[in-house]
């Protein structure tokens, strides 16, 4: 059973609307860093990202669904290089999530 915030609106700012998950480290006028944490088989709500730096703290799989309903099953290594989308991501695994997203203004 998840306790996942509600549904958002398409390209909702994720620290906004779930900010269970996610939490502001530093910012400036050329980054922003954000730091997700998920629990075992947690989920989050559809929202958006600029085009993003991840680095994984923890090694993981899930799944993304995104605005058309399509889904995605990931794996995640530190240091991917991720576009701009918009997704709804659910943790998989058993085991917590951490990543440190750098978005790129």
């Amino acid at each position: 059973m998840s306790t996942a915030p509600k549904p958002q609106p398409v390209s909702a700012d994720p620290v906004h609307v779930d900010s269970k998950h996610y939490t502001i480290d530093a910012e400036n006028n050329r980054v922003r860093v954000i730091r997700a944490r998920y629990g075992p088989r947690e989920k989050s709500v559809m929202h958006g990202h600029r085009s993003l730096v991840a680095v994984f703290l923890t090694s993981n799989n899930g799944r993304f669904t995104f605005p058309d309903g399509r889904t995605e099953e990931r794996r995640w290594k530190a240091g991917m290089i991720m576009p701009a989308e918009e997704h709804l991501p659910e943790n998989l695994s058993d085991n917590p999530l951490e990543v440190v997203l750098i978005e790129l203004k």
